[in-house]
């Protein structure tokens, strides 16, 4: 199913084609075009892939985690140095945090050094943003704190990594509430159900706004955080809808010239169990006072509840600010598992309007039994890279918008 993007290759990743949340393009130093993408679960750590010519990407390296125990679900890129999270299963393992890389020659990725999360109430780090080659913001337990509620391990995390060899970590922020020792009366919790955590998810920060983090805090909704001096982040403002929505926002993209935010639920139930999960439009041209002003319009609950694995929304085209990336404030792309990866007009933001889709079929070796499209990436040549959670893979689109 395709409307207006043209499958161009799939390619399985030599058979671990279960990718997770980080996409990440590195211009490298000899004009190719170097696609890092996350393994969704061990064995694999990561996987780059040579997307110069889009018809035929070639793999160009794959690695392996340490453990069966943890995962690299997030890596970003900048220049030549590389940040993957990783995330463990259980309290206490290692390694927990990130590693930074020297990625200058693409085939022979070099460790540089790590940053060590890992404690008795650490499951390390979960997803994590690194634009500027000097800062890695993540969402990541801090050894330091224990929460009331073991959901809500995750907070929002500054590292100063000017110094790639010695990263430092300068400035933290959690929903009060959530850990000991905190004075304000913990957050009301979603039914048990739906009951994902309070804890940090995207940590997303602009070069326009070097002083803002728009952070996704899952049950917690979406918050603006003044991050001038990073050693004591403040809240300028939050935005939730859960309650009576069903929690798990994901992420918080600003589009600076229009004044808007786009705020990503993500499914996390089979089934569209968590029904509705959604893309919102906010109006941000006052960031202390965010009002939802609309929602992308959403793929058909009965064409695709019963698919197979999850239904709603996930990730959005983070218009990563960083060489070789596709960036739009007119444009927004998300994917929404087996309902595929979609595009979006929003000039008009009381009325956005979808454009394009492509939905693959199930890839073969599924336990979905259909599509999970997972994340997305678009290059400045148009081109749209999206990743299957389970089995297929890379996809490579052309987009005619």
């Amino acid at each position: 199913m395709s409307l207006n993007m043209k499958l161009l290759a799939q390619h399985g990743l030599n058979g671990f084609g279960g990718m997770g949340e980080g996409m990440a393009l590195q211009r490298s130093r000899d004009g190719r075009r170097v696609l890092w993408l996350a393994h969704e679960s061990a064995p694999k750590n990561f996987t780059a892939v040579d997307v110069s010519e889009p018809r035929a990407p070639k793999v160009i390296v794959q690695t392996d985690l340490p453990h069966a125990e943890m995962r690299s679900n997030s890596l970003e890129v900048s220049g030549d140095l590389m940040a993957v999270a990783y995330q463990v299963t259980r309290f206490g393992l290692k390694p927990a945090g990130f590693e930074l890389f020297d990625i200058s020659v693409p085939e022979k990725p070099r460790s540089i050094s790590s940053f060590d999360a890992s404690g008795p109430h650490s499951r390390g780090c979960h997803a994590l943003w690194f634009v500027d080659g000097e800062t890695v913001h993540m969402a990541c337990a801090d050894p330091e704190l224990k929460p009331l509620n073991p959901k809500d391990d995750q907070v929002y995390r500054i590292v100063d990594v000017r110094r790639p060899a010695r990263p430092v970590a300068v400035g933290r922020w959690h929903l009060p509430g959530t850990m000991q020792g905190d004075k304000e009366p913990p957050p009301e919790r979603l039914a048990p159900k739906f009951d994902a955590g309070f804890r940090a998810h995207n940590t997303n920060v602009y070069p326009e706004r070097p002083d803002r983090c728009y952070l996704g805090y899952l049950d917690g909704g979406m918050m603006v955080l003044d991050i001038a001096d990073r050693s004591r982040p403040t809240m300028i403002s939050r935005w939730a809808n859960s309650p009576p929505y069903n929690g798990f926002t994901h992420t918080a993209l600003p589009l600076f010239a229009r004044g808007l935010l786009v705020v990503s639920d993500e499914s996390v139930q089979d089934h569209g169990a968590d029904w509705p999960k959604l893309v919102w439009l906010l109006d941000a041209r006052d960031e202390r006072h965010l009002v939802s002003i609309a929602t992308l319009p959403a793929p058909p609950l009965d064409a695709f509840k019963g698919k197979g694995g999850r239904f709603g929304a996930h990730n959005l085209h983070e218009n990563p600010p960083v060489p070789g990336a596709w960036r739009s404030e007119d444009v927004v792309l998300g994917t929404f598992f087996n309902a595929g990866v979609r595009a979006y007009d929003v000039r008009d933001p009381y009325s956005p309007r979808e454009i394009a889709w492509f939905v693959p079929p199930a890839p073969a070796g599924s336990p979905a039994g259909a599509a999970q499209l997972n994340d997305v990436f678009v290059d400045d040549r148009g081109i749209v890279f999206t990743v299957d959670r389970h089995a297929g893979g890379l996809y490579v689109l052309e987009m005619n918008v």
